[in-house]
């Protein structure tokens, strides 16, 4: 393990003490109370935060061990440290044996070794880039090939070929570009930002597209007949999928490229847009089907869930106290009106009678 750590600090440019074997077993020896050991930490933690853009942060003070360790700790969550005893022993200082320091010293090395990697990759995958499409240019204007010329060469090669094919072409030929105001370097990364989001929205919608048209193309073969063809179906389709890409090409060149009839917008419908998206399947009518409606309009509102709010009835009078004879005489009078619409005036005056009595009966019982 001394020897991995040795080599991998060797190749992300570590000039400090722990040069050889000896040195680096004194100091895991000492752990964190070794001045050496933690210089070496902070080392290799300065260099992983810009590189994996880290949140967590190493201040480099000798004297505060405590906090040294919750931000060590933090920094291994943060990498994903796949050794949760490192990440726990350090953050509770349970880390006491020389193997375990030695481990904290390889993984910190390794990844920032890792992440030395990625980011030279990404760098030169950038300058391929580059250098592929200024070839590009220079093949596309049909200019003569010449690799010992420098770059401002190039492109001023490329201007004065530019320029003479622009006075052969008619008059308002290319247009007038939208961009017509210059942008400065911070507007030109916020368009780049800008691009970036759109960017990968768009992906992200074309990958779901894609993935329909797989599904589609794939429902086609599940009848017998086409079982007999999956073949040939993939052999005319295959060529046209692997042509669809998934990340959009658009970029600056194009912003800095783009005329005024970018807004004139073609309908998919339109005679020209035609000619290319005609097929033979388009010629074939659908005859009329049943309707199965659905529409909101010709839906009947439902009927009312709770019925209608009506304002409370005063009776009037009651059983209570107090209330005497004139509770009765209301219920009399309510009676005596039923019956008036039922029987007459003669049979009413003899259903009083009759209330009458039998209420005096019953209270000389009481």
């Amino acid at each position: 393990m001394e020897s991995d750590i040795l080599d991998a600090l060797e190749q992300v440019g570590y000039d400090g003490p722990l040069h050889d074997e000896e040195t680096l077993v004194k100091a895991c020896e000492g752990g964190l109370s070794s001045p050496e050991y933690v210089s070496l930490c902070i080392w290799l933690a300065t260099r992983l935060k810009p590189l994996c853009n880290l949140e967590e942060s190493i201040t480099p003070d000798s004297d505060d061990t405590d906090g040294f360790q919750f931000e060590l700790s933090g920094m291994l969550k943060e990498l994903h440290c796949p050794h949760q005893g490192l990440v726990s022993g350090v953050l509770q200082g349970r880390l006491q044996n020389k193997k375990e320091y030695l481990q904290l010293a390889l993984f910190l090395s390794s990844e920032l070794q890792a992440a030395q990697i990625i980011k030279s990759k990404s760098s030169e995958d950038k300058e391929y880039k580059d250098l592929n499409d200024l070839q590009l240019i220079w093949e596309t204007l049909n200019l003569p090939e010449s690799t010992e010329q420098a770059t401002a060469e190039l492109f001023y090669g490329i201007e004065q070929k530019i320029n003479t094919l622009i006075q052969e072409l008619p008059k308002d030929h290319i247009g007038k570009p939208v961009l017509k105001k210059c942008i400065e370097s911070n507007q030109w990364e916020r368009v780049e930002q800008i691009n970036t989001q759109l960017s990968s929205e768009y992906e992200c919608r074309r990958r779901m597209l894609i993935k329909r048209l797989d599904v589609t193309v794939q429902s086609f073969g599940w009848s017998d007949r086409a079982k007999e063809r999956v073949d040939s179906m993939a052999k005319a389709y295959q060529p046209k999928r692997h042509s669809l890409t998934q990340t959009s090409s658009i970029g600056m060149a194009h912003l800095l490229a783009a005329r005024e009839d970018i807004c004139n917008l073609v309908k998919t419908s339109s005679g020209s847009s035609r000619e290319n998206t005609a097929c033979a399947v388009n010629k074939i009518l659908m005859g009329r089907v049943p309707d199965r409606g659905g529409r909101p309009s010709e839906i009947d509102a439902p009927l009312p869930e709770m019925p209608a709010w009506q304002k409370r009835q005063d009776s009037g009078g009651g059983w209570g106290r107090g209330s005497g004879a004139g509770g009765w005489g209301r219920e009399v009078e309510v009676e005596v009106e039923e019956g008036v619409g039922a029987v007459g005036v003669g049979a009413a005056v003899g259903v009083v009678e009759e209330v009458v009595k039998s209420n005096l009966v019953k209270s000389s019982h009481i």
